[in-house]
């Protein structure tokens, strides 16, 4: 069902004007008129641009398609200052991150926020979530060969991902089957400024947003999102935007996984400029809704006539499917899906005689609609194809129905209990020490009362002493 391309490592799926538009002049050079976009915001080139032809081009990060074993990172970078974020977690931040690690990683590598939507989370085998704490990121694991994801039992620095990735990658020969076993290897293989998780990670669900046209950013900037239905981006309509992104002074542009782009900070005084740009090249910046919330793979004509099949119907009954996303795959991909409704097509059974076999797919959705759930229910299975659109409308129906009913019966709930939990704090950098988690950095075990820690133990993160803490009651609702 899937063709395997030509990839182009976009490291956190960021890029300058500069570095596109040389990457167009590349793949122009041989021929070429178009790009694509993948999922894990790489840049796809058509099977005829073999190695040998992009090899003169030294400063492309080329994966080939027979090239195994290699991946991108991804990053939320394309969310930051455009939709919900964690303060502390600048666009600047994500770009000194991303320097922190190499060209090519053998695992598949997540940077991203929890209060964005648009990049998932946990697509992969190590994920990196930021958290409260300025500069700390809760981590979950998934090696290959792991079914599900583990979290990680510390908080890990900003500047120790890049070596704390390199130290993964480094065991995986030792094929270790538990979290805990790779704590201890990579604990014994770098020095890390960990600190201790103090509180579960709070994932909190928002819609899926609109991320296409002019949109504006605070008083004087805007920001703009293109998406070609065919992701097939023309290259010298590329090359032209990526001139007039330099006229502008816009340093970067960044890749979404939803096969689209989007380019921020252009300038109010620019607004017009770019509209007149977009409308003499004939740009849609206004596709419906029902167009955008869909990852099917790339180079696919048949999930692509299947999305318009699905799309055209729900068009013609006026269904909509705001805050939702639907993916198209096969019994071949792994359940590791990033999509409310997961639509999946079955093998077919070995054909008998010239009997014709029709395909059959099965309808899943996540917990809650909630891909971050990572909790996949199965809707139906192997129906026909003429059956889709009304099953699908039928689950769409059910998410608007589901949509705040939570949210309404606790507010209808009496007030809700108060429950004190005693814990004890860092007076010079506020680190909390919680029993029910322990200190796994200090080899503390959940459970361990403060009063039981030797007199030796300090503060995970700036090495106070145990003097120093003071207790303290936090107090939270049940």
């Amino acid at each position: 069902m899937s063709i395997q391309l030509n990839r182009l490592i976009v490291k956190g799926g960021v890029l300058s004007p500069g570095e596109l538009k040389y990457i167009c002049e590349c793949v122009e050079a041989i021929g070429l008129k178009t790009i694509s976009f993948g999922s894990r915001q790489d840049i796809l080139l058509p099977k005829k641009a073999t190695q040998e032809k992009l090899s003169g081009f030294d400063r492309l990060k080329i994966v080939s398609e027979e090239e195994t074993g290699i991946s991108n990172i991804m990053s939320s970078y394309v969310s930051a200052d455009i939709f919900p974020n964690t303060p502390w977690l600048t666009s600047d931040k994500y770009l000194y991150i991303l320097e922190l690690f190499r060209a090519k990683l053998h695992l598949k590598v997540n940077i991203t926020d929890p209060k964005q939507r648009l990049v998932p989370l946990f697509t992969g085998h190590i994920n990196f979530i930021a958290s409260q704490h300025e500069d700390y990121w809760y981590l979950y694991i998934r090696l290959p060969e792991w079914e599900k994801t583990k979290m990680y039992p510390a908080l890990i620095y900003s500047w120790d991902m890049g070596k704390i990735v390199a130290a993964i990658e480094s065991i995986l020969q030792e094929e270790p089957e538990t979290i805990e076993t790779i704590f201890e290897l990579v604990s014994d293989a770098v020095d890390s400024n960990n600190r201790t998780v103090d509180k579960p990670l709070e994932v909190p669900f928002h819609p899926f947003p609109y991320y296409e046209g002019m949109n504006k950013i605070g008083m004087d900037k805007y920001w703009l999102g293109l998406y070609w239905r065919n992701n097939k981006y023309d290259i010298s309509f590329l090359k032209e935007m990526c001139e007039l992104c330099l006229e502008n002074k816009i340093g970067k542009i960044s890749i979404t996984p939803w096969k689209s782009f989007i380019i921020k900070g252009i300038p109010r005084t620019s607004k017009l400029i770019w509209e007149k740009f977009l409308g003499k090249r004939g740009i849609n910046v206004r596709h419906s809704m029902l167009e955008l919330n869909w990852h099917i793979p790339a180079a696919n004509k048949e999930a692509l006539n299947l999305k318009k099949y699905l799309v055209s119907n729900f068009d013609q009954n006026d269904i909509s499917t705001y805050g939702l996303t639907f993916g198209i795959t096969n019994y071949a991909k792994t359940s590791h899906y990033f999509t409310s409704i997961v639509i999946e097509k079955n093998k077919q059974p070995a054909p008998i005689g010239d009997f014709k076999i029709r395909d059959t797919y099965n309808l899943l959705y996540a917990k809650n609609f909630d891909p971050n759930t990572r909790t996949y229910i199965m809707h139906v299975q192997d129906v026909d194809k003429v059956e889709l659109p009304g099953l699908l409308m039928e689950l769409s129906q059910l998410y608007f129905e589901d949509l705040g009913s939570e949210k309404e019966a606790q507010e209808t709930k009496k007030t809700p209990k108060q429950i004190t939990e005693e814990v004890y704090q860092c007076t010079s950098c506020l680190t909390v020490y919680n029993q029910k988690y322990g200190d796994i950095t200090q080899n503390i075990a959940p459970l361990t009362p403060f009063e039981s820690l030797p007199q030796t133990y300090c503060c995970s993160l700036c090495e106070a002493p145990k003097s120093n803490f003071e207790k303290k009651e936090l107090v939270k609702q049940h």
